[in-house]
């Protein structure tokens, strides 16, 4: 068998990983998220109406089609969300795995890779099907990364055939992935390459490299989409539950502890999941503490490493990710601080998808710097060097072994979690003798009884989800009789 399959192999074995886990840890039943998604879209999921609206830029519009084939051929199958998150987890494994056998670096980095990429700290995301797009998103990102990377190692290389292409590519993704799938999450894309792209203009500059190298036109492209979205996002009228009336200067003198706690917390978890340090482990707050300042120190060490070896003169790939995932840190701060009496949110799993962005660029930086001899022979290292790459090495088996204990008690819990969402189907077919208290517990949905009836009244009429399937409507009426 060629190599070259052994990378493919590995993201194939990780999508079934988490096929098996999400049919094991769930069941095709509506909640949470899915209760706005019903009341808003659905039954005529095809009105134009609810298409052309002011914040359209805001709903990711990729989902308007997938609800359409969703309805049409699924009846509103959450699994069949599910499968599409998979599948975009899937296609940001094959970039990862891509660059890591252009780079040479080795099946066992693509193997390590993937242990992180499939791994359940993100389990939230995997299960509740209505944040598919997400996942799809992060592909878009790392294949936009990958593309620039090639364009940035050819830079001295006109006669490469691909320059073209990778032009193209370059000048219309940023429109697709901002405007079409990536909705909120494309802050952080959209910031690091504004930084990224004037970092490049400078450079060209001073290295005077400025041949065929229209840095300046990709900043636009980045640009005109962006602001495009920000228009449509001040038409948005958000709401959260849980959320502080303080505004930021009274939440920092009411508890200024919070945000630093806040934000190392959320290190952690890329480390541990959250549920896994906090409910299995009871690790201690001083605990989770000190692993997020490591995981941090982690950041830093390769960011070092890639000053320190010019990594970034061949290959920019690794630091747009570590840029990326430290990013993605800040600005969930950002966003989320609003949940003030709630320390520990940053270490929820929904946030574990953009957070392995750094911690695969730290993966893939620590084996450039063991493997690449180009690497070695530039850097021409002095007394100290082993420590470095000791340092990388074991800051990543570190990682790799949380993820793996997380992975391990999260698939302890899959039969937990999928009685619960049992307990979800008997509650829907049976919502209108469901208690208000009970309707929001079960169904996760804090907005109003009201709104959660509505939406599986939708469901019913339209026999879609739990009221498509005939087994489930004989268990509920055996159960009934009995």
């Amino acid at each position: 068998m060629k190599r070259s399959y052994g990378y493919i192999l590995f993201t194939l074995a990780g999508m079934a990983f988490c096929l098996w886990y999400v049919i094991s840890a769930s069941r095709d039943v509506v909640y949470s998220d899915y209760i706005r998604l019903i009341n808003s879209y659905l039954p005529d999921v095809w009105n134009p109406e609810k298409f052309f609206v002011a914040d359209i830029l805001t709903r990711i519009p990729i989902n308007y089609l997938a609800r359409g084939i969703n309805t049409e051929f699924f009846h509103f199958s959450v699994r069949f969300d599910q499968v599409l998150g998979i599948l975009g987890l899937g296609a940001a494994g094959l970039c990862v795995g891509k660059y890591a056998r252009e780079q040479g670096l080795g099946l066992i980095t693509a193997a390590a890779a993937a242990v992180l990429m499939f791994g359940l700290n993100k389990w939230e995301m995997l299960i509740n099907g209505s944040g598919w797009a997400h996942f799809w998103a992060f592909a878009c990102f790392y294949y936009y990364y990958l593309v620039l990377d090639r364009v940035w190692q050819a830079r001295k290389n006109p006669l490469d055939q691909r320059r073209r292409r990778d032009d193209i590519l370059l000048t219309i993704l940023p429109f697709f992935i901002t405007l079409g799938i990536a909705g909120q999450y494309s802050a952080v894309y959209s910031g690091v390459m504004i930084v990224v792209y004037g970092f490049l203009i400078l450079w060209s500059f001073v290295k005077k490299e400025k041949r065929e190298l229209p840095w300046g036109k990709y900043l636009i492209c980045i640009l005109i989409p962006l602001g495009l979205y920000l228009i449509s996002n001040a038409c948005t009228v958000e709401e959260h539950a849980g959320a502080t009336d303080l505004t930021l200067i009274e939440a920092l003198g009411q508890n200024p502890k919070f945000f630093p706690a806040f934000f190392i917390k959320s290190f952690a978890s890329m480390f541990l999941g959250g549920e896994t340090m906090e409910l299995k482990l009871h690790l201690p707050n001083r605990v989770m503490l000190a692993i997020g300042l490591g995981v941090m120190a982690g950041y830093l060490l390769a960011l070092w490493l890639n000053a320190r070896y010019r990594l970034y003169e061949r290959t920019i790939f690794p630091l747009l990710l570590i840029l990326s995932g430290g990013c993605s840190h800040v600005l969930i701060l950002i966003s989320r601080w609003i949940f003030l009496e709630q320390e520990n949110y940053g270490m929820s799993s929904r946030y574990g998808l953009q957070f392995q962005m750094g911690i695969l660029g730290i993966l893939l930086t620590a084996a450039l710097v063991w493997k690449l001899e180009a690497v070695k022979k530039a850097a021409k290292p002095k007394k100290g060097y082993g420590a470095e790459k000791i340092a990388a090495a074991a800051f990543c088996c570190i990682i790799l072994a949380g993820n793996v204990v997380t992975t391990a008690d999260e698939l302890q819990k899959a039969p937990y979690r999928r009685e619960r969402y049992e307990e979800k189907i008997q509650a829907a077919l049976d919502y209108r003798n469901i208690s208000d208290e009970d309707l929001e517990s079960i169904f996760e949905y804090r907005k109003g009884p009201e709104k959660i009836r509505a939406a599986l009244g939708i469901l019913e009429e339209n026999h879609w989800n739990v009221f498509g399937r005939p087994e489930e409507g004989a268990k509920q009426a055996g159960g009934q009789e009995g």
